[in-house]
């Protein structure tokens, strides 16, 4: 495989293959283990191979499980709701991109933090709208279980528009006072929600080390 700075191969990785594979299982508790496996190294992965990286992973999979077909997974439900979306909105279909928000779907289903990126006008912002969207109209839908899905409030920053004490908070030296940033002002909100909806802090804007460092423990999977 290449090298890309977003690949991460070490434990964190493997316990998102695990818990994909354990919620795959309590779903399916008939199915072959192996098989429930094998998409959840692919559901886990895939999303973050670059094009060229993917006949790379297939292969290996390929050789690992040679006699093994990977589930089929009903989407179509999901696919005809992006679909509406993307139309509402004015935009094209493209496969890739309603690949992209599929994977997305199923990566926030196991991880609590995960990030989108690539080069400006790729369609990173655009995938996380319309998922959201996507869920907001399923939540109110009678075509699936109640409760499959749950409605999506987002909060949008762009953590390089403001100074670092403007996001995460800092301490006045004159008068010694604790003054909340950004970030703790919408966490509290959102941990005051008590329904089921789901709230998401998103970050719509360039990585660099000076403000995602002190994100590493909020997006750690030690909680």
């Amino acid at each position: 495989l290449s090298k890309q700075d977003h690949y991460d191969f070490g434990l964190r990785a493997v316990r998102s293959v695990l818990v994909m594979a354990g919620s795959l299982k309590r779903a399916r508790p008939e199915e072959d283990e192996e098989l429930l496996v094998i998409q959840s190294l692919r559901d886990s992965n895939i999303p973050k191979f670059v094009a060229q990286d993917l006949p790379l992973f297939y292969g290996i999979l390929q050789d690992l499980f040679p006699d093994a077909k990977a589930i089929q997974k009903d989407t179509k439900i999901l696919v005809e709701t992006i679909t509406q979306i993307l139309d509402s909105k004015g935009l094209q279909f493209v496969p890739e991109i309603v690949d992209k928000i599929l994977q997305l779907y199923e990566t926030m289903k196991v991880r609590h933090g995960v990030m989108l990126v690539g080069p400006t006008g790729s369609g990173k912002t655009t995938v996380y709208e319309v998922l959201a969207k996507t869920m907001d109209l399923l939540s109110e839908s009678d075509q699936v279980d109640k409760g499959a899905f749950n409605k999506i409030h987002t909060s949008v920053l762009n953590p390089k528009s403001v100074t670092m004490g403007e996001l995460y908070g800092e301490v006045n030296l004159l008068t010694m006072e604790w003054k909340d940033g950004l970030i703790g002002n919408i966490s509290r909100k959102q941990a005051a929600n008590t329904t089921s909806d789901e709230t998401w802090t998103v970050f719509d804007g360039p990585v660099d080390a000076l403000w995602i460092e002190n994100m590493n423990t909020v997006l750690d999977d030690n909680k």
